[in-house]
């Protein structure tokens, strides 16, 4: 899983001391020295957790990682360790602690789908969308890869995603030139669209669409999709969107689905960590 860089992390400590820590150097802590530790409260799948190390490091302080990214915890066990000025735990202390508790509620959301996806037998991908909140696109991808699920895109820039949206300026009878037109375009791309529709879906399957994002479908319009379009002797993957969950993964793979689409991670509660900071002397 790729790491996220320096850059970001000092944004992060910037956003949240701008001009350093008034309470902690109105009360002159800096000559102190103190440790830290992380322990997870409940059950969770860990995430960002090397990001936090980085964060003790940037701001002068030693940290090791007990628990990785990707592991399972149980309550109360230990995840992260760190030693150092007191000034320097005091500053990325909040930060580290906020970045982990989201990104591994995103993880074992994430986790969660995808446990219960492979315990029915099914070997799908769990995609998760790009509907994370402005801004925090590297710390969700965290959390998403972490929890054993793969990003459904990153970004505008790297794949062909062809919404009603986009169809709202080409006219009904251009369909084909604009498949045409995606194809010399990007000829290495496969080509998605959503569709709304059994209609909508066949049409754009005849088009040459390769992948159909489901909107809003059911698990039984999926089912009737599937026998539809292999009755015409098209099979382009289905991608049910858009009210997938854990509630519903499982009935939409049952029914034929071919990947599953959803942003449910990215509204699950955050992980709860538990944060001890104290004196280095101290015996707790």
């Amino acid at each position: 899983m790729e790491r996220i860089d320096d850059d970001e992390l000092r944004r992060w400590l910037r956003e949240d001391a701008p001009h350093g820590d008034l309470t902690t150097r109105a009360l002159r802590l800096g000559d102190h020295s103190g440790r830290l530790h992380f322990n997870s409260r409940g059950s969770m799948r860990v995430a960002a957790i090397e990001e936090a190390a980085r964060l003790f490091e940037m701001s002068g302080c030693s940290a090791a990682v007990v628990a990785a990214s990707g592991c399972h915890t149980a309550p109360g066990d230990r995840l992260l360790e760190a030693t150092g000025p007191a000034d320097g735990l005091l500053l990325a202390w909040k930060v580290a602690q906020t970045a982990v508790e989201t990104a591994s509620g995103i993880a074992t959301e994430a986790a969660r789908i995808v446990a219960l996806l492979r315990n029915a037998g099914f070997d799908h991908s769990l995609a998760c969308t790009r509907k994370n909140w402005p801004g925090g696109r590297a710390l969700a991808a965290r959390g998403v890869w972490a929890g054993g699920a793969v990003m459904h895109r990153l970004g505008l820039s790297e794949t062909l995603l062809v919404f009603p949206e986009h169809r709202a300026f080409i006219a009904p009878g251009d369909l084909q030139a604009a498949v045409s037109s995606l194809r010399a375009a990007q000829p290495e791309k496969k080509l998605v669209i959503e569709v709304g529709s059994e209609d909508e879906a066949l049409a754009f399957a005849q088009a040459g669409a390769e992948v159909l994002q489901l909107e809003r479908f059911t698990p039984a319009g999926v089912a009737a999709l599937r026998v539809r379009l292999e009755s015409a002797g098209l099979r382009p993957l289905l991608a049910p969107a858009g009210g997938v969950t854990a509630a519903n993964a499982v009935d939409f793979a049952r029914a034929g689905a071919d990947l599953l689409v959803s942003s449910a991670p990215y509204f699950a509660p955050p992980a709860d960590v538990k944060v001890v900071i104290c004196p280095a002397d101290a015996t707790r």
